[in-house]
């Protein structure tokens, strides 16, 4: 299973109903984006300490789990923060390169606190209903908000695929390895390449596999959800 379905399944709130939940992430995200940043700070705390608590994971595992989207949001802050201005009254602190002035604006310091913690907020909130929502559960929650059955099918095929996509190239691998597949840089890249052309047959071959037995079983082009 993967790590987020594990997770999902060993929360304290697996049981609860799917659409309360809905509805809460609904609530968390919008003080997210309506509140000041102080209350959006004190959200993000209060999300963080539930979700940690929920889950039984230590703050340090949950700080790790939003160090990769915070990196990505910290190149955009400075983006916001840095300005190139004729004079230097609209900055904060400058240089003068030339005829310009580059430095930090005043302006983009209030957006860019504004804008960081309302995205941590929004993603503690985001976080908290993935890893406490089983994915049976977020298919029962597009049912009761009458999502296309098309687009219900078409996710519960991908997340079915996912992991028979994980399987068969952690056999491979694993085959490749037993074989010093991975002995060198040279020939770690070469079975890599190898991995790559094997794992789609094998996908292409489950996946026939998976036609003949919804044929067998009288398949009338429905899934039962």
């Amino acid at each position: 299973m993967l790590g987020i379905d594990k997770l999902s399944y060993q929360s304290r709130w697996r049981q609860s109903d799917p659409m309360g939940k809905l509805v809460l992430y609904g609530v968390f995200l919008l003080l997210a984006m309506l509140s000041p940043p102080l209350y959006q700070a004190l959200l993000l705390v209060f999300i963080a300490g539930l979700t940690c608590y929920l889950l039984r994971v230590g703050p340090r595992r949950y700080l790790r789990w939003l160090a990769i989207p915070l990196s990505f949001l910290l190149v955009g802050l400075v983006t916001i923060v840095l300005s190139l201005a004729r004079q230097p009254d609209s900055l904060w602190w400058g240089i003068q390169i030339g005829n310009w002035w580059f430095g930090i604006d005043r302006v983009g310091l209030d957006t860019a606190n504004q804008t960081l913690w309302r995205s941590l907020a929004a993603l503690a909130a985001t976080f908290w209903f993935v890893l406490n929502t089983p994915f049976p559960q977020l298919i029962q929650i597009l049912k009761r908000c009458h999502a296309p059955r098309l687009l219900t099918e078409q996710i519960l095929l991908t997340w079915r695929f996912i992991f028979i996509l994980i399987e068969e190239a952690a056999a491979i691998h694993q085959a490749q390895s037993l074989r010093f597949g991975y002995l060198s840089l040279r020939t770690g890249y070469h079975s890599l390449a190898m991995l790559v052309g094997m794992l789609f047959t094998r996908v292409m071959i489950r996946y026939q596999q998976m036609v003949i037995s919804l044929d067998m079983k009288l398949y009338q082009g429905d899934f039962h959800l």
